[in-house]
C-alpha cells in the first residue's frame, strides 16, 4: 500500500491519517510504537527547521531503520517546504510526499512554483501537498482560488484554512460550511493543519466532511517537554531511563490521536 492508496482508502471510508512531526528520537519511536500497537498507517513529518537540526541524511537513515524495526506502514513527508532546493533533495532522497508552502506568495507565483515542485516530484511518484492562505484564525480558503490552484497545478493534496491555526489554541471553531463547499467542488485530498488542540467533536465532523490527513506537531512537543521536565525533577540521571519515560508519553498521545482519527486497524 502506497501513501496514495491509504489516502484514497481514508477518503472512501471517512477516516484520516495522522501526520506526526518529529525532531527527536523519542518522538520517532513513540510515533512508530503507537502505529505498531494500533496497526495504523502514519505519516512522519519533518519541517525545514527540524531537518536543519537533525540533518536530511540522518532523518532518512533513522526513518528506514525504525520503519524496518517496527514493521509499520509509515511514510515520510517534508512539512512546510519553502526552499525548492530542499524540496528537490527530499524527493531525491526518497520522501513519500512533500508539502510546498506557498501561502506567503501571490496566487500566480504560488501556482508557478508549485508546478516546479510537481514536475520534480511526480517523476519519482512523490505526492505533493499545496497551501494557499496562511493558516490562522481569520483566514478561510477561497473556493475560487482553490479551484484555480488545483486546476492549474494538478496537485494531490491541499491544506485548507477553515478556522484552524498552526500551534495549540483553545476555542477553535472550524467553518464546516467552507469545508463542505471545497469538498463538493474539488477532488484532491483535503488536509487539516494545526490539529493540536482542536476539540474532538470538531475533528470527527471534519473527517466526516472530507478531511483525510491531520497534522499534529505542537501537542507532541508539549508532551515531550512536560514529560522531560517531570523526569528531571526526580533523582534519576541516566539518559536512557529519562528518555524512555518521554518516549512512552509521546506514544500515549499518538495512540489517542490515532483512535480519534479512525485509522486504527487500517493496515
Amino acid at each position: 500500500m502506497t501513501l496514495r492508496n491509504y489516502l484514497e482508502k481514508a477518503k472512501k471510508e471517512k477516516w484520516a491519517i495522522g501526520q506526526f512531526n518529529f525532531s527527536a528520537l523519542e518522538q520517532l519511536r513513540g510515533i512508530l510504537g503507537a502505529a505498531q500497537k494500533l496497526r495504523s498507517p502514519v505519516i512522519l513529518g519533518t519541517s525545514g527547521g527540524e531537518l536543519g537540526y537533525l540533518g536530511l541524511e540522518e532523518v532518512i537513515a533513522l526513518f528506514e531503520i525504525a520503519k524496518a524495526k517496527y514493521r509499520v506502514n509509515a511514510f515520510l513527508n517534508l512539512d512546510h517546504g519553502k526552499n525548492l532546493d530542499l524540496i528537490k533533495r527530499a524527493v531525491d532522497y526518497g520522501f513519500s510526499a512533500v508539502h510546498f508552502d506557498g501561502s506567503g506568495l501571490p496566487l500566480e507565483k504560488n501556482i508557478k512554483y508549485a508546478k516546479k515542485v510537481i514536475e520534480c516530484a511526480y517523476k519519482k511518484g512523490v505526492l505533493v501537498e499545496g497551501e494557499l492562505e496562511d493558516i490562522k484564525k481569520d483566514n478561510l480558503t477561497s473556493l475560487n482560488k482553490a479551484e484555480k490552484f488545483i486546476k492549474e497545478t494538478k496537485i494531490d493534496s491541499l491544506a485548507i484554512a477553515i478556522g484552524n491555526r498552526h500551534g495549540f489554541y483553545k476555542n477553535v471553531k472550524l467553518n464546516f460550511n467552507r469545508l463542505k463547499e471545497i469538498k463538493e467542488k474539488t477532488k484532491v485530498f483535503l488536509v487539516l493543519h494545526g490539529g493540536s488542540g482542536i476539540p474532538e467533536h470538531q475533528i470527527k465532523k471534519a473527517i466526516k466532511l472530507g478531511i483525510v490527513k491531520i497534522n499534529i506537531n505542537t501537542e507532541l512537543r508539549i508532551v515531550w517537554k512536560k514529560s522531560l521536565a517531570a523526569a528531571f525533577r526526580t533523582r534519576e540521571s541516566k539518559p536512557y531511563k529519562i528518555l524512555a519515560v518521554v518516549q512512552n508519553e509521546v506514544q500515549k498521545k499518538v495512540e489517542e490521536k490515532i483512535k480519534l482519527f479512525g485509522s486504527r486497524n487500517k493496515i
